[in-house]
């Protein structure tokens, strides 16, 4: 198995600022989010530590504070593409570990990954995913978000229908004491889905790891202890 990205320190993580050079044929939206790429410290921390994506700081600070990945975990990664937490499990499991990486996109080849193109809601899927990971998942991990329409409320309940989608595949698939991690969004309509969670796991939590943007209402649900 090939090596993954090596985690950088907090230290790398450095504060800069750039202008763009010219806004010509670009919209006001598309002119900011570029602003804020180039100006986003872990987008660069990123780049230089061959992370496929910033959200790999998030996954990575999850798991220093619940412990997540361990060696020899057999991992699932919903809507995995470009592969940023894919890397991250690979550097933790070892090539006793699985990992699938499943999406709806096409992706490159990570090495050391069984990558799959399909939907998780489809049955085929899901037995291709258990194939692949030569028995029940361990861990299954959703960073999915449906595209945005501005609209607060909808959003949100856009997102924690998904996420509730990946609750119901999780389920299905996980082992005793399994884990389960997905993104919702502050917005007040959590309760179902924490009841569920609860009824499911041994151990409810929720957390903003310090790569989520301040202004992003997003948050990540951790289950852990599934009760099968």
């Amino acid at each position: 198995m090939a090596k993954p990205p090596s985690k950088p320190g907090k230290g790398n993580i450095r504060l800069t600022h750039a202008n763009l050079k010219t806004a010509k044929g670009r919209s006001n939206a598309s002119q900011r989010w570029l602003a804020r790429q180039i100006n986003d410290p872990y987008v660069k921390a990123a780049q230089a530590a061959g992370w496929r994506s910033r959200a790999a700081f998030k996954l990575i600070e999850l798991d220093d504070r619940f412990k997540l990945l361990k060696p020899g975990m057999r991992v699932v990664d919903l809507g995995a593409a470009p592969g940023g937490w894919t890397q991250v499990a690979l550097r933790t499991l070892g090539e006793r570990g699985e990992v699938v990486a499943l999406d709806l996109l096409p992706m490159d080849t990570i090495a050391g990954a069984k990558i799959l193109q399909g939907d998780f809601q489809d049955d085929a899927t899901e037995q291709a995913v258990l194939d692949a990971l030569g028995g029940p998942a361990d861990l299954v991990l959703s960073d999915m978000a449906p595209n945005t329409t501005g609209h607060g409320a909808t959003d949100h309940l856009r997102i924690m229908d998904l996420a509730a989608l990946a609750l119901d595949f999780a389920v299905k698939v996980l082992s005793p004491g399994g884990g389960f991690v997905a993104k919702v969004f502050q917005g007040g309509s959590e309760k179902e889905m924490l009841d569920r969670l609860r009824k499911n796991f041994a151990q409810v939590r929720h957390a903003k790891p310090p790569a989520s943007r301040k202004e992003s209402s997003e948050l990540y649900v951790v289950g852990t202890g599934f009760k099968g």
